[in-house]
């Protein structure tokens, strides 16, 4: 537990960096919905594996821009050129296997039989069970939602979504709030 520069408490990663604060306080945790804001999310978080999440951050604009504002019926139609151009462009993460994990999952967002936003919430786990992390050290990687999420997401086609991806992107989203106990955001 960290106070920020307005002497609030918030979560012990939340105060190292200016960008940081505000993802933790105005997005992490956050109910999300929309397919073209999940798919980023999806995305990003794929990308942030092995990385720093400040590193992808600091990009999001770029990857924005790289990614056809996260359109997935646009990121769907992209080519071989596309990707030429995607791994030529610096400022982003150039890694091929993400990129092309991005496009495959742009086109299983085509292929589903129900809205992305109704398959990945349909993991989340009832709220009223859980109880708070004390700590970041109480704060899993993986749970079981997770793990069903991420088997669900790769019988449907999708790539580069471990249950530690799935987990991540469950954070980001809402779909479970691991804000510490003491942080101001806790609900």
């Amino acid at each position: 537990m960290t106070e920020g520069p307005d002497g609030r408490r918030r979560c012990g990663w939340a105060t190292s960096a200016d960008i940081y604060l505000d993802y933790h306080d105005q997005e992490w945790g956050v109910p999300l919905h929309g397919e073209r804001e999940l798919y980023e999310r999806l995305t990003l978080e794929a990308f942030q594996s092995g990385l720093s999440w400040l590193t992808i951050l600091r990009k999001r604009a770029d990857f924005r821009r790289a990614f056809a504002a996260f359109d997935p019926a646009t990121v769907a139609a992209f080519g071989e050129d596309d990707v030429a151009r995607l791994m030529a462009d610096a400022s982003i993460v150039r890694n091929l296997a993400k990129i092309n994990a991005a496009v495959t999952n742009a086109r299983a967002i085509a292929e589903l039989d129900r809205p992305l936003d109704e398959l990945l919430w349909s993991f989340a786990p009832d709220p009223t069970g859980r109880v708070r992390p004390a700590t970041l050290a109480d704060v899993p990687a993986i749970t079981p939602e997770s793990r069903a999420m991420a088997k669900e997401l790769k019988r449907r086609g999708f790539a580069f979504v471990g249950p530690t991806t799935a987990y991540a992107l469950m954070q980001a989203t809402g779909m479970v709030d691991d804000h510490v106990r003491d942080c101001w955001r806790a609900r």
